[in-house]
């Protein structure tokens, strides 16, 4: 089986869009978990859990948001 090759121009476009959406995506999750609990007053074990869990939502859509960003521009040939 050949080695694929890697098309670097496809690469460093992932790569910044996983590096832009990815700050984007997890620091708005991250801020909806500290703005909800300071809303509610949950106090401040309740609201480190709050931004925590609203942090792993942040990341399981990056990552399914990078799926798709490889499906569409694969950067192996």
């Amino acid at each position: 089986m050949a080695e694929k090759k890697i098309i670097w121009t496809n690469a460093g476009t992932l790569i910044a869009l996983a590096i832009l959406v990815g700050t984007e995506l997890v620091g708005a999750s991250w801020a909806a978990g500290w703005a909800l609990s300071g809303l509610f007053q949950l106090g401040s074990t309740i609201g480190r859990a709050m931004e925590l869990v609203f942090i792993a939502i942040g990341f399981v859509g990056l990552y399914y948001f990078m799926r798709k960003a490889v499906a569409h521009e694969p950067f192996r040939h």
